[in-house]
């Protein structure tokens, strides 16, 4: 049984599994695209993985597969769904949420990705979330939906510093502003620039108290940092000085080098991937 809680009505989709096309092969077209919003809306930033491993061919994996193929197939429809498949034991409960600012072929192309790179990183795990640049996704055999986490599951400082007065003020007011999140919030004042965003299953009090201690944290975790993310369970908030993420290196960040291991690691894979596929490629024009 399939339960999809977007009030929203849906259309119906004929979309394959996510599974039937190799997850390095769809890695690398979406690797590929031009797009440079696109691009950069795919970027790996964290995952986590439970140590719990599913047995393959089971009947969670098949509700697990169910899960991520409609979870894909509605990311072209809405920014925001959750979804649970199966009974009892074998339950998947799962959601998404793009950014808000990304159009729909962009929150689709996204969440595509975020599942290519999950099945890469948490390979058969009963647990997973994985947080790209412009959207997040997540899947448990325990309904985790609507409650309030605020735990931190991922935080990136700048290293570089300033003691500008004005750079602190202007800081001060961005994230500030984003303290009356509802939802998604975008602010500006002068140089300094920010949004917050929560998971769309918390209703509005639960954003706020959310945002509020994910703010705290980017004063206290990165002092003064040009630029700062704070990513707790169900919500995050970020700033940056104008032009900041565009101007400058990831090589600035210095925290979860984890993270970053990760990503090189995708990057690799695929990149052996594209040397697999041109090499077979040779062999049957010969």
């Amino acid at each position: 049984m399939l339960t999809n809680n977007n009030n929203k009505k849906k259309k119906n989709n004929n979309n394959k599994s996510y599974n039937t096309i190799s997850p390095i092969i769809l890695l690398i077209i979406a690797t590929l695209t031009s797009h440079d919003h696109q691009a950069k809306a795919t970027t790996f930033m964290y995952a986590n993985c439970s140590p719990a491993k599913y047995t393959p061919n089971t009947p969670y994996q098949t509700n697990l597969d169910t899960l991520l193929s409609t979870l894909i197939s509605l990311s072209s429809q809405s920014s925001y769904n959750s979804f649970s498949t199966g009974t009892s034991d074998t339950a998947v409960f799962g959601l998404y949420q793009c950014r808000n600012d990304l159009n729909s072929a962009d929150c689709s192309t996204c969440i595509q990705s975020s599942v290519n790179q999950l099945n890469l990183v948490c390979p058969q795990s009963m647990d997973a979330s994985l947080q790209l640049e412009g959207c997040f996704m997540s899947y448990s055999h325990e309904d985790f939906r609507g409650k309030l986490d605020t735990t931190l599951v991922y935080k990136k400082c700048t290293e570089s510093r300033t003691n500008d007065g004005d750079f602190f003020r202007r800081r001060d007011d961005v994230i500030a502003d984003l303290e009356v999140s509802g939802g998604f919030r975008v602010s500006r004042s002068g140089t300094v620039q920010g949004y917050a965003q929560c998971l769309g299953d918390l209703n509005s009090g639960d954003c706020r108290q959310c945002v509020e201690v994910a703010v705290q944290q980017l004063k206290e975790a990165c002092g003064s940092a040009l630029a700062a993310d704070v990513f707790l369970a169900k919500c995050y908030a970020r700033y940056w000085a104008s032009g900041y993420y565009t101007s400058s290196s990831s090589s600035d960040y210095s925290d979860d080098d984890v993270g970053r291991t990760v990503a090189i690691i995708v990057g690799i894979l695929a990149g052996l991937a594209v040397i697999v596929v041109f090499i077979s490629f040779l062999r049957k024009a010969c």
